[in-house]
């Protein structure tokens, strides 16, 4: 098994600028989120995710050094299930929560990839339990970054769209197991 060493960052990062997240108007048509009111995100809830994710966007490096920090604080027997550079995973980790924001707008088609991302999670050891750890190490990480531009109900959408997906990856992975039973 390979051994990780996890960098410190040289000096944590410091919050961001209290900064007014511009929300835009949910009942224009082009705004982002419009539209999305029937399904389990509110048009409002898609406009804060990607409005705080673009203030996430100019330390994503720090932040994803801060939420590795933060989860193998909250876990130690997580760093495991990490191979490799961890600042490589960091920029493969931004990467997928940035496509996961920019298609809150069009969820049926993100599903398909957040389950084949559930999948091989779970080829790669991780458990139902861990995505509990996971969200609170994302949490933490945003409050951090973004300091008091992540508002109580910035905080609430960020915890439904975590929530919501990976509900969806939990969920296609215990299909998998399902199916791999059944064949079995």
């Amino acid at each position: 098994m390979d051994t990780i060493t996890l960098a410190e960052p040289s000096a944590p990062a410091a919050p961001a600028p209290a900064a007014a997240i511009e929300i835009p108007n949910p009942t224009d048509p082009a705004a982002p989120g419009a539209g999305n009111t029937d399904g389990p995100l509110s048009a409002r809830d898609v406009a804060l995710v990607q409005a705080s994710f673009e203030l996430v966007l100019p330390i994503a490096d720090d932040a994803a050094a801060l939420f590795y920090s933060r989860l193998f604080e909250l876990d130690p027997s997580l760093r495991a299930l990490f191979r490799g550079d961890m600042k490589t995973q960091g920029r493969a980790l931004m990467g997928m929560i940035r496509v996961a924001v920019a298609g809150l707008t069009k969820l049926d088609q993100i599903v398909p990839a957040v389950q084949t991302l559930g999948r091989r999670h779970a080829t790669y050891g991780v458990k139902d339990e861990h995505y509990a750890t996971v969200a609170s190490a994302l949490i933490w990480t945003l409050e951090q970054g973004l300091g008091d531009a992540f508002t109580p109900e910035t905080r609430t959408a960020w915890v439904k769209v975590y929530t919501l997906l990976a509900e969806t990856m939990q969920q296609a992975a215990a299909d998998d197991r399902q199916a791999e039973l059944v064949t079995a």
